[in-house]
């Protein structure tokens, strides 16, 4: 189809046909998404103007297929328009940082419940691992009785960490550029901290992911967790317990099949009442603990 007096709805139809035929998942909410980040109009505006058979300008049309090509090709649609949304967020994400996923929302609502739950006017959360810093600005922002510390130590994805945290505005917020390993971490917060929150690296390091999308383009560092994908969860576990207080939260983020394996590692050291929560879609995806 060339650029001549196309319209928004055959536009629409073609890119959705394009990305379908790739593999893609969305691929309707993925073109209008598309069309949408190219004239700067909502999804449903994009609806309203394939309904009324708006015509598009040749220059929308020819941006429009260049950035489909892209999106065909897996590229994250998130690296294409260059943010992410998460709960009440709008982060800025790109090549080098783990673009947060809508399950991870549910996730942070454990901690975001503790925090508001907390009997302290000043309640502390440590985010272990930020990433884009979506869990941890998530926090600040909806508790913002809490002071929040996100910490991250890849050099790639550092530099969007940075942005979304001044980007946020949330004062209460602190990025910590450290190892959630290092046993030195954050140790003058030691035995105060309300809630750990993390989302490890969890994939089994000779695990292949299935979607083009995570295998392509996700950092190595934030995907692969080790042997059995829980090494990192193994170092958090040791960190969380060094910082928390006794009856302190501790969330995890995990595979569907790392549910078991995570309570026992819990228990053994010494983590009180481990329980592992179904996401929506009724898959295993995160464990609680708490501090003795």
């Amino acid at each position: 189809m060339n650029t001549m007096s196309v319209t928004f709805r055959a536009l629409l139809a073609e890119v959705t046909e394009q990305l379908l035929t790739a593999g893609v998942t969305t691929p309707g909410v993925d073109a209008a998404l598309l069309i949408g980040f190219v004239t700067d109009a909502s999804r449903g505006r994009v609806q309203a103007m394939a309904l009324t058979d708006a015509s598009a300008d040749a220059s929308v049309v020819e941006r429009v297929r260049t950035l489909a090509a892209r999106r065909a090709a897996r590229e994250p649609l998130q690296h294409i328009t260059g943010t992410a949304a998460f709960r009440s967020l709008e982060l800025a994400v790109g090549p080098g940082v783990f673009v947060p996923r809508p399950e991870t929302e549910q996730v942070a609502q454990f901690a975001i419940d503790a925090l508001r739950g907390s009997a302290s006017p000043e309640p502390l959360a440590v985010d272990l691992g930020t990433g884009s810093g979506a869990i941890a600005l998530s926090l600040a922002v909806e508790v913002p009785h809490a002071r929040v510390f996100g910490v991250e130590k890849s050099t790639e994805a550092l530099p969007w960490t940075r942005r979304n945290f001044q980007a946020s505005g949330a004062s209460n917020a602190t990025l910590v550029e450290g190892d959630l390993a290092d046993p030195a971490l954050l140790s003058e917060l030691g035995g105060r901290v309300d809630v750990v929150i993390s989302n490890p690296p969890y994939v089994p390091q000779d695990a292949i992911p299935r979607d083009p999308e995570v295998r392509l383009f996700d950092p190595a560092m934030a995907l692969y967790g080790g042997p059995d994908g829980l090494d990192l969860v193994r170092a958090l576990s040791r960190t969380a317990l060094r910082l928390a207080h006794p009856g302190a939260l501790l969330v995890i983020e995990h595979g569907e099949l790392q549910g078991a394996d995570i309570r026992a590692l819990l228990a053994a050291d010494g983590w009180r009442a481990p329980a592992t929560h179904p996401d929506l879609t009724g898959r295993d995806r995160a464990t609680t603990a708490l501090r003795p």
